[in-house]
């Protein structure tokens, strides 16, 4: 008996996994094994072979492959999303933009599936999709956090463009500034000149004109002399006469 037990034992432990595994309302059974007379002690009956006990294995509790995958993230075709665009089959929930670089957070209402997007001038870069919205946030600022970080070197470029542009504005006024100073003093040098040149020929028309009336003062000044001298004599020459009472 001891011997028949044990040897069920081992059938039992040399079973393939896949019998094991079956369903519980499948149960497993297992032929008698043949019994042969010399391993039967003659005192003892062979007692009736019972059916074979069901056997249920134990399971993990796992959760439905649907259900883990629709809620991870993962990454999705760029065509899968330009269609979608196309056929305005998406809402946009969120959108950041810098320079050439942007991000959108998009809803498929159809499928409820998020799709974290980056795109590099209006063109579709890298998408990342998730079947809820607390997964799909953080891929969305992931993009965002990246479109900014790629824009750094956009906006500083930016700024150094304008303050170049400023410098030359500036340069331009100051070189327009000092040409107008320039000719500010040309001119007032010219002018000078002129007003030098007019001055001294006002200084030779007085220089002549003062000889002239000096001139002109000695010549009257001598014709009234001989009219003095001239009267003096007329006068010599009148007689004295006596006056009539």
């Amino acid at each position: 008996m001891k011997s028949l037990l044990s040897r069920r034992g081992s059938l039992l432990d040399n079973a393939p996994s896949f019998l094991v595994r079956q369903k519980a309302h499948n149960p497993v059974r297992f032929a008698a094994p043949d019994i042969q007379a010399e391993d039967v002690p003659e005192e003892e009956e062979v007692p009736a072979v019972q059916p074979a006990t069901r056997v249920t294995p134990l399971r993990p509790a796992t959760v439905p492959a649907q259900q883990s995958g629709k809620q991870a993230l993962q990454a999705a075709q760029l065509a899968e999303v330009e269609w979608l665009v196309q056929q305005g089959a998406l809402a946009t929930f969120r959108t950041f933009q810098s320079f050439a670089y942007s991000a959108r957070l998009l809803f498929y209402p159809r499928e409820l599936v998020y799709y974290a997007v980056l795109y590099h001038e209006d063109a579709v870069w890298r998408v990342l999709k998730a079947g809820d919205i607390g997964t799909a946030e953080p891929a969305f600022r992931h993009f965002v956090e990246q479109a900014m970080r790629l824009a750094d070197a956009e906006m500083r470029r930016a700024h150094l463009e304008a303050q170049n542009e400023q410098f030359s504005r500036l340069i331009a006024e100051s070189e327009a500034q000092i040409e107008r100073v320039r000719v500010d003093l040309q001119r007032g040098g010219e002018q000078d000149q002129e007003v030098a040149l007019k001055q001294q020929e006002v200084r030779k028309e007085l220089a002549q004109l003062e000889g002239r009336r000096v001139a002109a003062q000695a010549q009257l000044n001598k014709q009234q002399r001989q009219l003095h001298q001239l009267n003096t004599t007329v006068n010599e020459s009148v007689p004295h006469l006596p006056s009539a009472r």
